[in-house]
């Protein structure tokens, strides 16, 4: 079974509201399997339009990342983050492990 990406590019419009989402979102990850491999750190656009805050989320297969996106925990989150940042998110599955 392949791994999954959540791959989110993300410019924060209200950061101290945005910290709830992030809360808000942690058990959703943490039922899911979701393990962090890159969450805002430094970045450079080298293509294209590029966004303040980059996030990749690595989860165990595709069923998991799509379980966690739709599940409730994680949709109480996306509705704090709709209102505070702008935003685009793809999952990606990996190729073999």
């Amino acid at each position: 079974m392949s791994k999954a990406y959540w791959i989110a590019h993300v410019d924060v419009n209200d950061p101290e509201r945005y910290k709830d989402y992030v809360a808000t979102a942690k058990p959703a990850f943490e039922k899911h399997g979701a393990r962090f491999l890159a969450r805002g750190g430094a970045c450079r656009a080298l293509e294209g339009q590029g966004r303040a805050r980059n996030v990749v989320i690595e989860f165990p297969s595709m069923q998991a990342a799509l379980d966690c996106y739709h599940s409730p925990d994680y949709q109480a989150a996306k509705a704090i983050r709709v209102t505070v940042a702008d935003a685009e998110m793809v999952v990606v599955e990996g190729f073999g492990d």
